[in-house]
């Protein structure tokens, strides 16, 4: 498969009381950020193959202005080999989703967007201290529709704590009529250095019991599959494989990425590496042409082997054992014979044409399926 390349653009207008997320308010260092980003493009001119997807993400990239953004894509497109159906993705806030900048960034080449919603309920943005309400959130998706966006992805989350199961499923059936090609569903992590993190340390809060969380998740799968959705990876839901995340999908097969700008991961082979988590320390590495890489591993084959089955297992496709015998040597039916038999008894994998596949509960218990 094609390379990915993302762009991990670290500025915020605001923290959000869960996010761990690298970010920073300091505006003012946008002037300073870009050309720096694209004097670590050309440090990777040539390195990749041809690209088929290109990511931006955060922070927040809708905080940029129309001209920052294509300066962004225009630099990347000067430097690097692109498919002509790359999809071109950015993430947004509600509040920043105005029809004027909607169109702007239509026409910087975007044709992808990622909208983070979360909810459509006030005191669940309250609580979670995001910079927009309801009503912006339902406004950035008719103004990006009117701007021409035929793919269109919400984020949304569940498992916070105080939301009723009825208010997730009201959620759940707004985010419905605006009929989007692309849903991701995630569960509050309560990260321990988030605010929200450090009120749950203090006790001012419990987070829901792990019996809701799973009666969550499967009347998600449940509602979505049945409005037409293909439940094709944990948190992630497309109306058709074709509006399926190429991009992310990358991250689950172990296809070669590139990542850029600070905080940023990229893969290849067997290589994993990341950019500093500073922006300062960023700026000023590139400034004297250094690489700015903050560690990197190289992953074994017995690593590779136990990742590609944890994640595997966290998607619709599966595992391919033809596949990952001709990638890893390894008869995977043979060698955990008596654990797959068990947990296929248990309801979580099922097992056919050479392939091993989730169940919807076997999702629910991702983490379970680890120890495979």
């Amino acid at each position: 498969m094609a390379p990915g390349l993302y762009i991990h653009i670290p500025f915020c207008l605001s923290k959000c009381d869960y996010c761990d997320f690298y970010s920073v308010t300091q505006r003012g260092k946008i002037p300073l950020f870009i050309p720096s980003l694209i004097r670590e493009m050309e440090m990777y001119r040539g390195v990749f193959g041809r690209f088929d997807t290109i990511y931006l993400g955060g922070g927040t990239p809708s905080l940029l202005g129309a001209d920052q953004t294509g300066q962004i894509i225009d630099a990347l497109h000067g430097t690097f080999l692109f498919s002509d159906d790359t999809e071109v993705t950015i993430e947004a806030n509600p509040g920043d989703l105005t029809r004027e900048a909607a169109s702007s960034l239509r026409a910087t080449g975007i044709n992808r967007i990622n909208i983070g919603v979360q909810s459509f309920d006030d005191g669940t943005l309250a609580l979670l201290g995001r910079r927009h309400g309801a009503q912006e959130a339902i406004s950035a998706i008719e103004n990006v529709r009117g701007a021409g966006f035929d793919n269109v992805g919400l984020d949304l989350m569940y498992g916070v704590p105080g939301q009723e199961f009825r208010s997730w499923l009201e959620t759940l059936h707004t985010a419905l009529s605006f009929a989007p090609e692309h849903l991701s569903c995630y569960q509050l992590t309560l990260e321990p250095s988030t605010p929200l993190g450090l009120k749950y340390r203090s006790g001012e809060f419990v987070p829901p019991d792990d019996d809701l969380l799973y009666d969550l998740f499967m009347k998600t799968s449940e509602t979505l599959e049945e409005e037409g959705y293909v439940h094709y990876e944990v948190s992630n839901f497309a109306r058709g494989e074709e509006w399926m995340s190429r991009h992310n999908s990358k991250y689950w097969d172990h296809t070669p990425y590139l990542g850029l700008g600070p905080a940023a991961h990229s893969f290849s082979g067997a290589r994993r590496w990341w950019n500093h988590r500073c922006l300062d320390r960023y700026i000023e590495e590139i400034g004297r042409n250094m690489p700015p890489i903050g560690g990197s591993e190289i992953l074994t084959s017995e690593q590779l082997l136990l990742e590609s089955l944890y994640l595997g297992l966290r998607t619709k496709r599966g595992i391919d054992l033809e596949e990952f015998w001709e990638r890893y040597r390894y008869d995977l039916l043979q060698e955990r014979h008596g654990l797959l038999n068990i947990i296929q008894e248990e309801g979580l994998i099922t097992i056919w044409d050479n392939h091993i596949y989730p169940t919807r509960r076997g999702l629910a218990m991702s983490d379970s399926l680890s120890s495979l």
